[in-house]
């Protein structure tokens, strides 16, 4: 991974802001789909696609490549919009989201798209296949990294648990997980669904290095990615503090829009508030 310069920070920066764009103008499109969580994961997806991973669009099934799993699938859309925009397919194709026959499901199909290292659907399986596929490369003597992405109302769900004593007990340190701490879920928050803390003390005791960020803060994402490569002796997990709905100031921190799309008056509202935000970025970088 190389280092992050300044300038390429404010590339990433201003990609995230027009994932957001194109997602909300995806969803309306739609009809139907998630908003608030893709929202937030935009600088995650981005940092991933345009500086972290070992990809290449062009071929997708390239053997040494990083793999990366979604596991909470829902909230496939901004990850639709980073693969488009790092060339997987035409931006264009958004247009098709949910939509019969389309590439883009509503959770994300391995066999439909190229590119996509698993089908998720179903919450709490993505670490569980994430760590089989860390498994099968230190038995195949491979040297990429599989990373997983999950939600935090996902956590309450048996089976991460048992991956993480898995994973914890064979000291698989090529795999990274990121947890999204947004703290909403479908139902609620999550600490009135479900309480989650004392998390870090948890995820400790499963025998995993932990490491928390601001999952808005691009540098401090990327920084924690190049500390979890120098662990060697346990997996690592990163806990991503991130604002259910960011950049869209009526969504922010509203459970509410877990599992809703905009509609046009809301969209208008959104990308208004977006481009505004894009000006803001270029400003504060050229100051």
């Amino acid at each position: 991974m190389d280092d992050l310069t300044e300038s390429k920070l404010t590339e990433l920066e201003l990609k995230a802001n027009e994932a957001r764009e194109l997602l909300m103008s995806t969803l309306l499109e739609a009809g139907s789909g998630h908003s608030a969580g893709p929202l937030d994961m935009a600088d995650i997806f981005t940092a991933f696609y345009f500086h972290i991973l070992k990809h290449d669009p062009k071929n997708p099934d390239w053997a040494d490549r990083d793999r990366l799993v979604l596991s909470n699938g829902h909230i496939c859309p901004i990850r639709y919009v980073s693969m488009a925009q790092a060339g997987y397919f035409p931006i264009e194709e958004l247009k098709t989201l949910r939509k019969i026959n389309s590439r883009l499901q509503g959770h994300p199909h391995r066999t439909a798209l190229p590119g996509l290292e698993t089908t998720s659907g179903p919450l709490g399986e993505g670490l569980s296949q994430g760590i089989g596929i860390a498994l099968a490369a230190k038995m195949d003597k491979k040297n990429h990294y599989t990373y997983v992405l999950t939600g935090d109302g996902e956590l309450n769900e048996g089976n991460i648990w048992e991956a993480l004593m898995f994973a914890g007990k064979n000291k698989l340190n090529n795999i990274i997980a990121v947890i999204d701490r947004n703290n909403i879920q479908i139902d609620g928050f999550t600490e009135n669904v479900m309480p989650l803390e004392p998390l870090r003390a948890k995820l400790e005791a499963f025998n995993w290095h932990v490491l928390e960020v601001d999952g808005h803060n691009i540098r401090q994402f990327v920084d924690a990615i190049g500390q979890a490569h120098a662990i060697y002796e346990k997996p690592t997990i990163i806990i991503a503090h991130t604002i259910a709905g960011k950049g869209v100031d009526f969504m922010e921190k509203d459970f509410h829009w877990h599992g809703k799309p905009p509609n046009s008056e809301e969209a208008k509202k959104a990308l208004d508030e977006l481009r505004t935000l894009q000006g803001r970025i270029v400003s504060e970088h050229q100051a």
